[in-house]
């Protein structure tokens, strides 16, 4: 049996739910994902648990004790533990921007109280012992980019209203840093927000497929660190783009996704285009998912942090013939198991 049970593997359950849709293919049910997730299995070792959207058709956000004590009944009855939550901040599903008018950064505060106070209940009913709640800036680079200075401002002022709301029930936010979020669509400037927030409990959610087109400034030109003639199979250069931006986001990072990527980005249904997620055995992958997993897990030394208790394997936009199928999640479930056993660690239980 493998040595390391830290950190913990999860599964997130939001494929099923986003860039699906009545303009894309239709969402697939949390019990099915968690049903996906329970039966994944490789040499006698499972998934620990899945991250969870906080809204529907998976978990609506305002829902009463007794749907989150369900939500939580049907983790245990899979012996599956729950982690980071997604909040449900974006206008169309009750938030709105961070950098909107009064009423729809309210809109947004409102809704990380109602997935905050869901993590609080899931956390005292014992099946949820880590884990952050993650949020973006729900706007688009362009409009963004019409004030940058102002509109960071704004941003700021959201996410540190959201956070003084988190730690009354003792969560971290976590903001994600996709291509496709205005204030968040570059490296540099994912810094500058999280320092304009100034909060103890605000971080950076690192996904492998996302951070991976930071390298290539795909909304963020000017941030770029690769090339624009780079040659993939260059792959010392690869490592020093990823050490040089992994250096930087490493202090922040609280929340981590281990994914693939080939290098461009996709969007289906009404998510924006972002750094694409690709299977683990993608042949066109530029990532080494171990590996390259390390400059996220480990410090400048190469020791280990200790600080991500989790880590989740995000596929979002996969074709739904494609998530239905066993292979998928026992292939990525395998990927992960190399992650633990090359940056894990061992705690007594």
């Amino acid at each position: 049996m493998p040595k390391n049970n830290f950190p913990k593997l999860h599964n997130a359950s939001w494929p099923g739910v986003v860039g699906k849709g009545p303009d894309s293919e239709p969402a697939i049910d949390i019990d099915t994902m968690i049903e996906l997730t329970a039966n994944a299995e490789v040499d006698g070792v499972k998934f620990d648990g899945f991250d969870l959207f906080a809204a529907d058709p998976h978990l609506d956000i305002d829902s009463n004790d007794d749907n989150i004590k369900r939500m939580a009944d049907k983790a245990r009855a899979k012996n599956l533990e729950i982690g980071s939550l997604v909040a449900p901040i974006w206008g169309g599903v009750g938030g709105g921007s961070a950098m909107g008018s009064s009423e729809e950064r309210q809109q947004f505060v409102t809704q990380v109280r109602k997935a905050c106070e869901i993590g609080q209940k899931l956390r005292e009913l014992g099946i949820r012992p880590y884990g952050v709640v993650r949020i973006d800036s729900s706007v688009d680079p362009k409009s963004w980019a019409a004030d940058p200075t102002g509109n960071t401002k704004l941003i700021a002022q959201t996410f540190r209203e959201a956070c003084d709301v988190a730690a009354d029930y003792g969560e971290s936010l976590a903001a994600e840093g996709e291509i496709c979020w205005g204030g968040m669509q570059g490296w540099k400037t994912m810094i500058n927000t999280l320092e304009a927030v100034n909060r103890p409990n605000i971080g950076f959610q690192a996904d492998m497929a996302h951070t991976l087109l930071y390298l290539l400034g795909y909304n963020k030109p000017d941030e770029r660190i690769l090339p624009k003639d780079f040659d993939w199979k260059d792959r010392e250069a690869l490592t020093k783009g990823l050490k040089e931006m992994t250096a930087a986001l490493r202090p922040w990072t609280i929340d981590f996704h281990v994914a693939q990527n080939d290098g461009t980005v996709f969007g289906s249904g009404s998510h924006e285009k972002t750094g694409r997620h690709c299977l683990a055995d993608d042949p066109n992958g530029k990532l080494d998912i171990a590996v390259d997993a390390g400059h996220w897990l480990r410090d400048e030394y190469g020791n280990l942090t200790k600080k991500i208790k989790h880590i989740c394997w995000d596929g979002c936009m996969f074709p739904n013939d494609v998530m239905m199928k066993p292979k998928t999640w026992n292939d990525i479930l395998g990927a992960m198991i190399q992650v633990r056993e090359m940056h894990g660690w061992h705690e007594e239980e």
